[in-house]
């Protein structure tokens, strides 16, 4: 009865990047994968995450969805070949299980960085999306903020959160503090592989504005300056794009160096100009370093910050354990009782209807004040007879023994044909 929640997941940890491209679903088309949901299956309650590292869906349903959703979500994207890549799916039927993942993944602890302090703005984002087609109920709603709480617990009782664990981060991290008061710094990224891309989307996402980005093959460069709404650059302009940098991120891949002291002849430098050279091998010349005014800082460095954050998120993992399995616990104690409120509405129901056909058989011959009395007595009566049953589903719920008291409930007061009130009468013992 309580195995509601569900989920599948595609993440990095169960297919390689080249899957997870294919299957990572845009805000349209979570949407629409949403609406063919509730119209097929009639889920009512949805939540579709997709990053570049995890597409997940998680639904509220008594039947085990999973294998379908999959196939749908494969069928949207134009891959029809389905068998194919269902292995790639973690499938979660089970309702506990489903919760505990959903925490994990927004607090970051399934993510490639561990940590990773973009996905709980992520996952707040396919929660707009759940809102805006309806389709965050009571459960949902709960369930997010909930969420929510324990990853502002997290950021603040640990530090989980603290310092840059992946070199995109570091390196933006690191122009923070060379360029200090700064206001909005001339940026030129030269290379967009996977760490060069994550470098300008963590600059957009620290609300710096004046980027430039230089790729070998300009498509490339178009198409992420698209996303980001950043200027593009090319690649035989280089030393002009350097002369108008404050700070200029290497991240290509080449044998050789491409930033040497011949092609920054013509650079004249009046304060400081920074080079934060991520490349393996190195893609600055060390000599650049001897041009006054010019600083090099290599993925050795950068590293070494990484390295010293990721020991500390490491070290705390533990501790946000134990703060999640807090919350989750709390959840579930909720959200069994919100299973079991409809049974609570529908006995408080029952004994109103009793209630009230007592009393209309002696209306007549009652004044009107000894029939406000008489209402407001069956009434103490009425709630003192529902406080021990309610007080029993509750004790129930947390002992996973709540089916058997229902049931039982329901036979004694024939509950079946019983309507279920608005009210949430739990809430009132």
């Amino acid at each position: 009865m309580f195995d509601v929640f569900k989920s599948i997941s595609l993440s990095h940890k169960t297919a390689p990047l080249a899957v997870r491209e294919l299957i990572a679903l845009n805000e349209d088309e979570a949407k629409r994968l949403m609406l063919r949901l509730r119209d097929i299956l009639g889920l009512t309650e949805l939540l579709v995450v997709s990053t570049c590292n995890r597409t997940e869906v998680y639904y509220t349903a008594s039947e085990d969805h999973n294998a379908t959703i999959a196939r749908l979500l494969l069928i949207e994207k134009g891959l029809t070949d389905t068998d194919a890549y269902l292995p790639y799916f973690q499938q979660i039927p089970d309702h506990t299980q489903a919760v505990r993942h959903l925490f994990e993944v927004c607090v970051g602890l399934h993510s490639q960085v561990i940590g990773d302090m973009q996905i709980p703005n992520q996952v707040k984002q396919s929660y707009q999306w759940s809102a805006d087609l309806d389709m965050a109920g009571p459960f949902l709603h709960r369930l997010m903020h909930t969420i929510f709480f324990t990853n502002k617990r997290v950021a603040q009782e640990t530090s989980f959160r603290d310092g840059a664990a992946s070199v995109s981060y570091a390196a933006v991290e690191l122009i923070d503090e060379l360029l200090g008061e700064r206001s909005n710094p001339n940026v030129l990224v030269v290379g967009l592989g996977e760490i060069g891309a994550d470098v300008c989307r963590n600059l957009t996402n620290r609300h710096v504005s004046n980027i430039t980005i230089c790729n070998r093959t300009r498509s490339k460069a178009e198409e992420l300056a698209q996303e980001l709404q950043v200027r593009v650059a090319d690649f035989d302009q280089l030393a002009t794009e350097i002369q108008q940098a404050d700070v200029i991120i290497s991240a290509v891949q080449r044998d050789e160096p491409l930033f040497t002291p011949a092609l920054l002849r013509d650079v004249t430098v009046l304060t400081y100009k920074y080079f934060i050279d991520l490349s393996v091998p190195r893609s600055v010349d060390a000599a650049v370093e001897q041009i006054p005014g010019v600083l090099v800082y290599n993925i050795d460095h950068i590293r070494a910050r990484t390295d010293e954050a990721l020991n500390r998120r490491l070290a705390s993992i533990p501790q946000v354990e134990a703060i999640i399995s807090q919350s989750t616990a709390e959840f579930g104690d909720w959200s069994k009782e919100m299973m079991v409120s409809p049974t609570i509405n529908k006995l408080k129901n029952a004994l109103e209807q009793i209630r009230k056909e007592e009393i209309a058989r002696h209306l007549k011959h009652l004044s009107p004040d000894e029939s406000e009395r008489m209402d407001k007595i069956t009434k103490g009566i009425m709630q003192k007879v529902l406080k021990l049953p309610v007080l029993q589903l509750k004790a129930a719920c947390k002992r996973g023994e709540a089916e058997t008291l229902i049931d039982v409930l329901n036979d004694l007061f024939n509950l079946d044909g019983q309507p279920t009130s608005a009210a949430d009468t739990a809430s009132h013992y």
